[in-house]
């Protein structure tokens, strides 16, 4: 009888991101294993003047493989001799292991075209200063609103540790809440950090979504929904990432394959809209009334003759009035809604291509794919296959 292989999990579970790793692993386990696992309670958390965290005691257990984050210092894991799989919370990797790594580009992207595509012209980012993945969401959220032709204000916060206990912190960002113009988009590094910015407009006494849509990272449901309003964020594959990290370990395990620094990525999939970032920035009242009726219908086929039919317009003004206040035609406005919706039910439901074709208007599933295909220059298979997050 095969030995059952025994798993060290030191991936905490009190955030998304190390949840949805956690239930890649126990879906990869329930299919391909079983698997043993251990995962000792509160190892990540640092004794009070500690700079590093203790690898646990296992009494004489010995571990098949290891997925861990990057809590322990590079020494330490060597000595293991063990084939292991770190999920990088910095952007140091430590040669050969495999590693799990966040793909802030595309995270800042995701977020800068959303608050963009909601007509908003004034952007401002709030995140973790000492964070490397925080510093990277930044970077590229600032280029890609640079490219949109706008710039953003930060957020930096106090350099002192006392000033940056959240009782005197939330005072520093109220403050630099109220200096922002208005009304503008912030995206926020994560949901904590999104929770922490809701607050701090409370305490301002500003107005969510009017004044500032917030949105966050990694859809933490928990911490979204009990935020008031309920905080908008972008949606991350991390059950497909910790799918892949448990089929590698097991492949490592086996000596199928050897740790050569293999790269899992954990990549946003959609923007999952809640009411901190309700608002169309547009002060063209034809336009908004044409823009809400478009993302009324993104299960209808639509025309721009119905847009047209909803104004007090011609199709020639309103077309002229789309393209000066959201850069895109109403035709394209029409498919890039269409498709956000479509790209939302591929990674969100297990509903076949043909039923997510005929729920969204389409004839079939031919029809859909060269739709999607022609939008998003991928196909809706190739899509759910790469950003489903199951």
């Amino acid at each position: 009888m095969a030995k059952t292989p025994e798993i060290l999990l030191l991936i905490e579970k009190s955030r998304e991101y190390g949840r949805g790793l956690l239930r890649g692993i126990a879906r990869y386990s329930n299919l391909h294993g079983p698997w043993g696992f251990y995962r000792p309670s509160g190892f990540y958390r640092k004794s009070k003047g500690a700079k590093e965290i203790e690898l646990p005691r296992l009494n004489n257990w010995e571990p098949d493989g290891i997925i861990m984050r990057d809590l322990i210092k590079t020494e330490k894991i060597a000595n293991l001799n063990l084939p292991i799989i770190i999920a990088y919370a910095t952007t140091e990797r430590i040669s050969p292991y495999p590693f799990i790594m966040s793909d802030c580009s595309a995270m800042g992207e995701m977020a800068a075209e959303y608050l963009h595509n909601r007509g908003l012209r004034q952007f401002a980012y709030c995140g973790f200063d000492d964070m490397p993945w925080s510093r990277n969401r930044h970077k590229s959220f600032q280029q890609r609103i640079a490219e949109a032709g706008f710039e953003i204000h930060s957020y930096s916060q106090p350099k002192s540790r006392i000033k940056r206990l959240w009782q005197n912190e939330q005072k520093f960002l109220a403050d630099w809440l109220k200096s922002l113009p208005k009304p503008i988009g912030l995206m926020a590094c994560n949901d904590d950090r999104g929770q922490d910015v809701l607050n701090a407009c409370k305490v301002a006494g500003l107005d969510v979504p009017d004044d500032i849509a917030v949105l966050g990272v990694d859809n933490d449901e928990l911490i979204c929904d009990l935020s008031r309003p309920p905080l908008t964020s972008v949606a991350l594959n991390t059950e497909r990432a910790g799918y892949e990290a448990a089929e590698l370990l097991d492949k490592l395990i086996k000596g199928d394959e050897k740790m050569a620094n293999q790269t899992i990525m954990v990549r946003p999939t959609n923007v999952v809209t809640r009411q901190s970032t309700e608002i169309l920035a547009i002060e063209d009242r034809e336009v908004i009334r044409a823009v809400r009726y478009i993302r009324q219908h993104t299960k209808k086929a639509i025309q721009v003759t119905d847009v047209v039919g909803v104004t007090n317009l011609s199709r020639r003004v309103l077309e002229k009035r789309f393209r000066k206040v959201l850069s895109r035609s109403i035709l394209k406005e029409i498919r890039r809604s269409r498709v956000n919706q479509i790209a939302g039910m591929l990674v969100e439901t297990n509903q076949s291509i043909l039923q997510i074709a005929l729920a969204s208007g389409f004839t079939d599933a031919n029809h859909i794919s060269r739709y999607f295909q022609r939008e998003k220059g991928i196909s809706p298979v190739a899509y759910r296959k790469q950003y489903c997050r199951k």
